[in-house]
């Protein structure tokens, strides 16, 4: 069962892409920062981009992602949500 969902994201208005914002942070220390806006990749077929982020900054080495995700429907955030909701904490020994 899915834990967190696109409906959990709070955008906000970015006047300077006619965009929107939003970040959702973690109980592991790590945030996802979702954007959609004229310079966003897939933003201009309303489609989302995705970073994943930890202490407020982009974060490159995660089995998610080793850079931005972009062209993301609703869905497709919904399961990167969970992804990054599911990590170990950062810097957390791995089993």
């Amino acid at each position: 069962m899915l834990k967190y969902s696109f409906s959990d994201l709070s955008f906000a208005t970015r006047a300077f892409d006619n965009g929107v914002a939003a970040r959702l942070k973690f109980p592991n220390g790590y945030e996802a920062s979702v954007v959609r806006g004229d310079f966003t990749y897939g933003g201009a077929r309303g489609l989302y981009e995705l970073a994943v982020l930890h202490d407020g900054a982009i974060v490159y080495d995660t089995p998610i992602t080793n850079d931005v995700l972009g062209h993301l429907t609703e869905g497709d955030v919904t399961e990167r949500l969970n992804e990054i909701a599911a990590l170990p904490k950062r810097g957390a020994p791995s089993n």
